[in-house]
């Protein structure tokens, strides 16, 4: 088994992170067996898939699992979004987030990424979820191991401003995500958190 500590939450800024860019194309399901949607209270999710894209340094290190934060931001019924610049998923849209820093809490990690992809500042509210993401070879071999902290609240400052990975960042109505491209898992994802926000439907 591998250690546990912190090294395992090692940051790396060339591999950007978020709970829905790594969970794409993916096959879900819970760490119970059930499908997802049982898992409405905040229950661990999960996403294995075969990672032809993924780097090959993430292919030869044996660290694993890495953890990483991402929050659902919402203003005035819109929820914040960034587009993607690079890698693999490239033009689509997701939630902000990446990996925790050694020593740093998950939360804060996630208002970290919402000031360096999109330039905003937040208060958390709450957890949604925790998502997991199991990358496996063709063989079966372990490629990679994440368990993300989507978390999600409310808006306090700044306008959207794309930085770091992202292209683009703005607040979208939460009636108009049909209208972008998003990662897999991003649409269920916002909508129980804008439930458990606002406790109402989208």
């Amino acid at each position: 088994m591998a250690n546990a500590g912190p090294r395992h939450c090692k940051r790396n800024p060339k591999k950007p992170l978020t709970a829905e860019v790594l969970g794409s194309k993916v096959r879900k399901r819970t760490s119970t067996g059930r499908p997802p949607a049982a898992n409405l209270s905040g229950g661990m999710t999960a996403a294995r898939r075969t990672a032809s894209c993924l780097p090959s340094s993430a292919r030869a290190d044996p660290l694993w699992p890495r953890c990483g934060a991402s929050a659902a931001i919402f203003r005035a019924g819109q929820v914040l979004l960034i587009e993607r610049a690079r890698g693999a998923l490239k033009g689509q849209w997701s939630l902000p987030g990446g990996h925790i820093e050694p020593g740093e809490r998950a939360a804060a990690a996630a208002v970290r990424e919402l000031r360096e992809e999109a330039g905003i500042e937040a208060e958390i509210a709450g957890l949604v979820d925790i998502h997991e993401v199991v990358l496996e070879a063709p063989s079966g071999g372990l490629l990679a191991h994440y368990v993300i902290a989507v978390f999600f609240g409310r808006w306090t400052a700044g306008e959207p401003v794309a930085g770091s990975d992202a292209a683009a960042a703005r607040f979208v109505p939460v009636g108009d995500l049909s209208a972008y491209r998003l990662t897999e898992g991003a649409a269920p994802l916002i909508a129980r958190a804008f439930r458990r926000l606002t406790g109402a439907a989208p």
